[in-house]
């Protein structure tokens, strides 16, 4: 990628790095690295002392750039009412992957029902927004009529280019983009009838699911590597430019934290790019849809990595 840069920095560059809690963000790491199959990490994870300690040890600070400014946003896991069974109540479906994903757009999923009856049912909702943000979201918990949780999470996609219906509505001026929330496109949706289907089908990228057991629902969802996610304590990266697995500090208003990079995201592209994970529900949700915040995020290498990368420039 042209004008990527790499600055090894130290840990006294850090904004805050000394108020940190380390032993939560040592937590997340742990959890994670017994997912990471690259030698460049080694058998670090054994050889913890303090937590603080453990970073400052194994790691070197490195600020990675491409030229575009920071932008930090967040998500969350939808939790969702929802059932096993068709029912008046429950009459949406999520689906499962087809073997021909690919064939069909949003609409065509929707008016055509080319995928009723193909027994790829794995669970039914009562809204299509509901849906909408499912996919949006990638995973999440459904409560069933008996209280008891289902988790889904992402299986694939149909192929099609992914659309932001809030840019849209900004576009067509029917909302500012200050007032773009979750919260306010579900509400235009509901009250635009036929124009807010319209809406979502402006989106063709349609997402599939799998029933995920491996997981109890009383913790965070799957990242990219494998490992359940922490609310607070785990983003989003792209891939190409962030390692998975590596611990990154974070600076922007009202945080300073190390997190650890567990996740991807379609709209994640970028060295400093990151999407903060807020949690499960309707509060995270809320508080999600707040953040679009600059600032700069830092990755944390092995020293080894560091000392091959710093001072490299594609």
């Amino acid at each position: 990628m042209a004008g990527l840069t790499y600055r090894q920095l130290s840990f006294d560059d850090l904004n805050d790095w000394a108020a940190d809690d380390h032993q939560a963000a040592l937590d997340v790491f742990l959890n994670t690295s017994a997912h990471l199959t690259n030698d460049n990490w080694g058998d670090m994870a054994n050889a913890a002392q303090s937590p603080r300690q453990f970073f400052e040890t194994y790691f070197q600070p490195v600020l990675i750039e491409d030229g575009a400014p920071m932008v930090f946003t967040g998500y969350f896991e939808p939790q969702l009412a929802g059932s096993r069974t068709k029912s008046e109540a429950f009459s949406i479906p999520i689906y499962a992957l087809p073997d021909d994903p690919t064939k069909y757009t949003r609409r065509q999923i929707d008016e055509d029902q080319p995928l009723a009856g193909r027994g790829l049912e794995i669970a039914w909702l009562s809204d299509p927004v509901d849906l909408f943000f499912l996919q949006v979201q990638g995973s999440g918990r459904i409560q069933l009529p008996d209280g008891t949780m289902m988790r889904v999470g992402f299986a694939g996609k149909n192929g099609r280019e992914y659309t932001s219906i809030g840019k849209v509505l900004i576009a067509r001026r029917e909302l500012a983009e200050s007032d773009v929330t979750p919260e306010s496109i579900r509400e235009w949706v509901a009250q635009n009838g036929t124009k807010g289907q319209a809406l979502l089908w402006e989106n063709e990228s349609y997402v599939f699911f799998k029933e995920i057991t491996e997981v109890p629902a009383d913790h965070g969802p799957l990242g990219a590597l494998g490992a359940s996610i922490t609310a607070g304590r785990s983003i989003a990266v792209d891939p190409e430019l962030t390692p998975l697995g590596a611990p990154v500090w974070i600076e922007k208003a009202g945080t300073h934290h190390l997190m650890t990079a567990q996740d991807t995201g379609s709209a994640i592209k970028g060295a400093q790019r990151a999407d903060i994970f807020f949690g499960t529900g309707n509060e995270a949700g809320r508080l999600a849809g707040q953040v679009n915040d600059g600032g700069r995020m830092v990755v944390l290498l092995p020293n080894d990595m560091a000392k091959r990368i710093c001072g490299k420039t594609t």
